[in-house]
């Protein structure tokens, strides 16, 4: 073996054969030259080699980590690849938010694929920070760095033929790229008229029967488990009859779900309720990297030698990762140096007054429109709710869990839209963030004007962030890359982050899974069914403002 030549050996897992036998993968300069079989006397029985996970749909800037952080994170459970879709920081900063993630992932030994964003802004019912053309999305895809038009998100906007959407799309095929899909809910013929635009994915499917219905017109179905949105349950039985068509993705994934597994713990998940192994690897390695014309390899002569070593093959216990011949993690630690960020960012707001979050009672009202949060999905509940008005205004009420939610645009100055939500959970004070998709506005959710005021401030101070605050405890964990990420450390970020998600639930009340990640969802519009922009309360299914 010449002096740059290595070898790995172990139980070699071949997908595409549907082998599992023992054997030695020898690679130089990053490719895999040869595999070969070796006798089993030889060769451990606890130590598998496949091909590296890849996520098929992930906003990098959920994790709340620059990109070269994230890898950092990620190897450790065996990710090598991801398709990411930077469409949250260029709603802040625009093309120069997507130039920033390309070249902070591009100084790490990580396959970051990115999209060129479609749908920035996501609507025309609230305040964004940029906008990105048909040019835009024309350049972006002349990049070797950008392999797909990101999801297209306007599904109206595809039903009645907006002229610039189609545009959008017509571009990425001239590209040769693919176009991934994002319509919940949508079915039939609608759903038809969808695919046959030329949208070949879809990650937001929640019912069983939605996803079936979407595969049999000849989609591909992206299962996603991420902190907030999970749909694993109700979905992971397809695989079991549609191997080839269906990838795993997390999607949004903050840093304490990313610091405990990633697409490792889908794969224990689906093994676990007796879904063929060859069928999980698929969707979990094979799929994503042909769909996309993935730069990552497949475990073969040829490949880039992108590989990871598990000790079993039910639970993905990750030993060893390898991007491109380099060892990226082993033995528990991660191998990737940090990276030099410059932050990037644009926060033109001014602090809120507490007087500006009182809602008067101008009249009165029988019935009040309320945001019905949801555990676990992105969807929302409209629920008519009778107010509690206390001295002529309407305020929080936690004895009924019907609390005030606001957003302040972060782009200037201006009054804030105020709403209220039911299921939050909150007994007392307020949390902030300015995570807040897909326009990452100020959004804050409290039981009390006080304490939403402080929790709003504390993230305009710092220019971004999440903060929770309570009778004179204030905690901010400070996002000074676009008010969506920091640039230290990411497992000291992780922890930080589970010390604040911690303080949320047992010091202020809040039963919810993940109550940032929800809370950041709750001025998405795209999503049904109800939610506030910084322009109002906006009904999902009329798409229009109450």
């Amino acid at each position: 073996m010449s002096s740059n030549e290595q070898s790995i050996r172990g139980q070699i897992v071949d997908i595409h054969q549907q082998r599992i036998f023992p054997g030695e993968v020898i690679f130089k300069d990053g490719k895999i030259e040869m595999i070969r079989p070796s006798s089993s006397d030889s060769i451990p029985a606890d130590r598998y080699i496949l091909p590296g996970f890849i996520d098929a749909h992930v906003h990098i800037e959920s994790s709340l980590l620059v990109p070269s952080e994230f890898a950092r994170l990620a190897v450790a459970h065996g990710t090598v690849a991801t398709i990411s879709d930077p469409h949250e920081i260029a709603n802040v900063c625009g093309m120069a938010g997507v130039e920033f993630m390309i070249e902070n992932g591009n100084q790490v030994p990580f396959k970051f694929h990115f999209g060129a964003p479609s749908c920035v802004p996501a609507t025309i019912f609230e305040t964004a920070g940029a906008t990105i053309t048909v040019d835009d999305v024309r350049a972006l895809l002349a990049r070797p760095e950008v392999n797909y038009l990101s999801e297209m998100m306007n599904f109206p906007g595809v039903l009645y033929a907006d002229k610039e959407v189609l545009q959008k799309i017509e571009t990425a095929k001239a590209a040769g790229k693919p176009i991934d899909g994002h319509a919940p809910g949508l079915r039939g013929e609608e759903a038809q008229r969808y695919i046959d635009a030329g949208i070949s994915t879809d990650h937001e499917c929640f019912t069983y029967e939605e996803a079936k219905d979407k595969i049999e017109r000849g989609m591909k179905i992206l299962i996603r488990e991420g902190s907030a949105a999970k749909n694993f349950d109700a979905l992971i039985e397809l695989l079991r009859d549609y191997p080839e068509q269906i990838m795993f993705c997390s999607d949004d994934k903050h840093p304490d779900s990313l610091l405990e597994g990633h697409i490792n713990q889908l794969c224990a998940r689906a093994i676990a309720k007796e879904i063929p192994l060859f069928h999980v690897l698929r969707a979990a390695c094979i799929n994503p990297a042909v769909h996309y014309s993935m730069r990552a390899g497949q475990l073969r002569e040829g490949d880039p030698a992108d590989l990871i070593v598990v000790q079993d093959l039910s639970q993905f216990e990750v030993t060893e990762t390898y991007i491109d011949g380099q060892i990226v993690f082993s033995n528990g630690v991660t191998h990737i140096d940090p990276a030099p960020v410059n932050p990037i960012n644009q926060f033109n707001t001014t602090p809120i007054r507490e007087s500006d979050l009182i809602t008067n009672a101008d009249h009165p009202l029988s019935t009040y429109p309320v945001i019905g949060a949801l555990d676990g999905q992105l969807i929302t509940e409209p629920i008519l709710e009778q107010p509690t008005i206390l001295n002529g205004q309407l305020v929080s009420d936690t004895a009924r869990d019907i609390l005030k939610i606001v957003v302040v645009n972060r782009y200037h100055t201006a009054p804030p839209a105020i709403a209220f939500i039911k299921n939050f959970g909150l007994t007392r004070g307020a949390l902030a963030s300015s995570v807040a998709h897909d326009s990452h506005n100020i959004v804050a959710v409290g039981c009390d004007d006080e304490s939403i005021c402080r929790a709003v401030n504390a993230v305009i101070e710092n220019d971004g962030g999440l903060s929770a605050v309570n009778e004179g405890h204030d905690h901010i964990l400070a996002l000074p890359v676009a008010g969506l990420m920091s640039a230290s450390d990411g497992f000291e970020i992780a922890k930080q982050y589970t010390q604040l998600d911690r303080f949320v639930k047992d010091e202020l009340g809040s039963g919810l899974r993940a109550p940032f990640m929800t809370l950041s969802f709750m001025a998405l519009l795209v999503i049904p069914h109800v939610k506030l922009s910084d322009k109002g309360l906006f009904d999902g299914d009329r798409f229009k403002f109450f």
